[in-house]
């Protein structure tokens, strides 16, 4: 049985306080789109400043979270992005057509496909990263909690099997709630099914890197996320199984502050490398010419 938290972030619904959500895209008109309020030190900040520091607070250097095409943008080369299985999307395997919390999944399905632009909770594809070609995978926390459904682990396993075949490194930014609920057992299923892939990709000695944003929680975190190579994590993301208010409810204990936090993880040997959104698309590129002995790219 998942806990009201698990439920409201499978459901893409908002974070807790803890990690309020902060604005992600580009300004659509109106005075409230000049500016935003970083959720963090809940300071003002004019929306073109945060958008040139790669949607970083200036202040407090809250990193905001990205969509898609703003990943995108910042991480791979010009001209490279090549999207793979578009058109792959799943079903309502449960007849999900009454929820006492919220509208039916396939009304949830669309209005999320309409919020975002895309049919499913990540986007794969090929690319280049600082000119070494690689596998990507990109998911979308803004598409129902970027929550892992039928289709979200058939792209991913198909997306670890591309990258092992074309022996490209595989490169997977998370951001996730965890399993979809409203897909049941078939849901659950899909963290075994991309962990196999992932031990294939592993014996065929593919390099797979790894980069946790906020936040990486649940079936995805516990499967997919800690299985990189590298594991290279965004600052400030919450990363892990439980939130920190499903743990204190369960211990009956205040927990530490900085609790699941990236910067925590890195002291406790979770992750290798906490890097500022600035820096990530150059260490990347370090990481994946030394992973896959590529020549670097300003020779």
């Amino acid at each position: 049985m998942k806990s009201s938290e698990g439920a409201r972030r499978e459901a893409g619904e908002p974070s807790p306080p803890e990690t309020p959500p902060g604005p992600t895209t580009t300004p659509r008109g109106g005075d409230e789109a000049l500016f935003v309020t970083c959720p963090s030190c809940r300071g003002p900040s004019y929306r073109k400043d945060v958008e040139r520091r790669l949607l970083v607070c200036g202040t407090c250097g809250h990193h905001f979270r990205l969509t898609v095409e703003e990943r995108l943008r910042i991480t791979v080369d010009r001209g490279t992005w090549q999207e793979t299985w578009p058109g792959l999307v799943g079903g309502d395997p449960l007849h999900w057509t009454e929820a006492p919390d919220g509208p039916a999944y396939p009304e949830r399905v669309a209005a999320a496909r309409a919020q975002t632009g895309h049919r499913e909770a990540v986007v794969t594809g090929t690319a280049e990263i600082e000119s070494v070609p690689v596998a990507l995978g990109v998911m979308d926390f803004h598409f129902m909690g970027g929550t892992m459904g039928t289709a979200v682990g058939e792209k991913l396993a198909r997306l670890v099997d591309l990258a092992r075949e074309t022996r490209r490194p595989l490169v997977v930014f998370t951001a996730s709630g965890g399993a979809r609920m409203q897909e049941g057992t078939l849901s659950l299923v899909q963290m075994a099914k991309v962990v196999a892939a992932l031990v294939r990709l592993r014996e065929a000695c593919v390099p797979y890197v790894c980069v946790l944003t906020d936040p990486t929680t649940g079936g995805v975190c516990a499967s997919l996320a800690m299985r990189g190579d590298v594991q290279v994590a965004e600052p400030g993301a919450l990363i892990g199984f439980a939130g920190p208010r499903v743990i204190e409810q369960t211990i009956q204990q205040t927990l530490p502050p900085g609790f699941q936090r990236a910067e925590t993880l890195l002291l406790q040997g979770m992750v290798d490398m906490v890097v500022h959104r600035g820096d990530l698309r150059t260490s990347l590129g370090r990481l994946l010419r030394a992973l896959s002995k590529a020549p670097d790219a300003a020779r």
